[in-house]
């Protein structure tokens, strides 16, 4: 997020087998509690922030931001954290699997601006490939910048390759051909006069920053990787000055972009999206640009990973009050459960910007209709092991 920043439904025939040895058992301290303290194995709160979780070799490994104490906490002190389980209740410490780098020239200098890291494996080259949203220090969130780093085991060490504007020279694959053009200086003159700070504004120009950044690529922020059924990785993040996603395909080796991109839901001003594949659709959850303040969620649908996208409304099912602000959440990561196709955890991330490192974690099991539209509901607690029968539709109306 540019600091401006499922209950599922598996059909009956399913066995408990399908996601054996997921936890053990539903007692007391084998069940998940959205937004209470998680203590790792040294019963330390987990330090893994606007994360994402990656499975490999029967093993979950979550990566996230390392917060610091304080307001300062916010900033790249430390690195990317990671834990690794077996039952997505009981994490162990693996240490900083990227660490911040002394050298006052790099990227990744102590002190820039390290958000929602994500590693995905390669099977073809066997490397473990992490990208992550990076802001040079000390200049705030006008980087807006994509960063990269490797490893050749899940746990690190990562070695920081780079970081870029994705997509520097390439047009997006969904612009009108009268649209595949530098701007006038009309146009230039306009975006220059706006004031524009990662949330909606009057008369944001929809169709003309991508234009303004196609020599020096596209701005970068919120971002997560999704990898299709046929191996093929996609970035996806904030762009535009937060006003439209963008969504592009990655080389081969998943370690740059491949050219290949499109604006999604232009516009609209979406940022924390997380993006997975269930029923044959792409469903994407996101959030609007309200800074650190929480916001309603959002749903969104596609046939094909590149579009259109229909909007479906808030996917929190609850009272108002609570789901006009995800349950004080924002979505970071929608995990698939190992050997149950029809099983996603939602996890979303309770920001502490004046204490960041007691940022709190929301993971909720993802729920479908019997449409097959998903759907989050608030469990105070809940079991990971349990199976759930879809329900019957209810009203997302936009």
């Amino acid at each position: 997020m540019q600091r401006s920043p499922y209950l599922w439904g598996i059909a009956a025939a399913l066995t408990l087998g399908c996601i054996a040895g997921l936890s053990a058992g539903a007692a007391e301290n084998n069940v998940i509690r959205p937004g209470e303290p998680w203590p790792d194995n040294h019963g330390v709160h987990i330090n893994a922030h606007g994360g994402g979780v990656l499975y490999h070799a029967g093993t979950y490994y979550w990566f996230g931001e390392h917060k610091t104490a304080g307001p300062s906490g916010n900033l790249a002190n430390v690195g990317v954290g990671v834990y690794a389980s077996t039952d997505l209740i009981h994490w162990r410490d693996e240490g900083i699997a990227l660490p911040v780098s002394d050298d006052p020239g790099s990227d990744l200098t102590r002190g820039c601006i390290l958000e929602r890291p994500k590693v995905i494996f390669n099977a073809a080259t066997g490397k473990f490939v992490m990208w992550f949203h990076l802001e040079p220090k000390g200049g705030g969130y006008r980087g807006a910048r994509s960063g990269v780093a490797i490893a050749d085991q899940p746990t690190g060490p990562f070695r920081f390759l780079a970081s870029i504007r994705p997509n520097a020279g390439a047009w997006p694959r969904n612009a009108p051909p009268d649209q595949q053009r530098p701007l006038s200086p009309a146009e230039s003159a306009l975006v220059a006069s706006l004031d524009l700070k990662g949330g909606p504004v009057p008369g944001f120009p929809v169709d003309l920053i991508f234009r303004r950044d196609f020599a020096g690529g596209q701005m970068a922020r919120d971002m997560n990787l999704f990898v299709d059924d046929d191996g093929q990785a996609y970035q996806i993040y904030a762009s535009e000055d937060n006003g439209t996603l963008q969504i592009s395909r990655l080389s081969a080796d998943y370690l740059r972009p491949a050219g290949d991109y499109a604006r999604i839901l232009p516009g609209g001003f979406n940022e924390a999206p997380a993006l997975f594949k269930h029923g044959g659709k792409y469903w994407l959850i996101t959030s609007g640009c309200t800074g650190w303040a929480p916001n309603p969620a959002r749903l969104a649908v596609a046939d094909s990973i590149w579009g259109p996208w229909t909007t479906l409304g808030n996917p929190w099912n609850g009272p108002g009050a609570q789901t006009a602000t995800s349950y004080d959440s924002q979505s970071t990561f929608v995990l698939p459960i190992a050997g149950a196709p029809d099983a996603f955890i939602f996890m979303a991330d309770r920001w502490r910007p004046d204490d960041a490192q007691d940022g709190r974690y929301v993971w909720v099991p993802v729920r479908f209709q019997l449409d097959g539209v998903p759907f989050l509901e608030w469990k105070q607690t809940w079991d990971p092991t349990a199976i759930h029968a879809p329900l019957p539709p209810i009203n997302h109306s936009p």
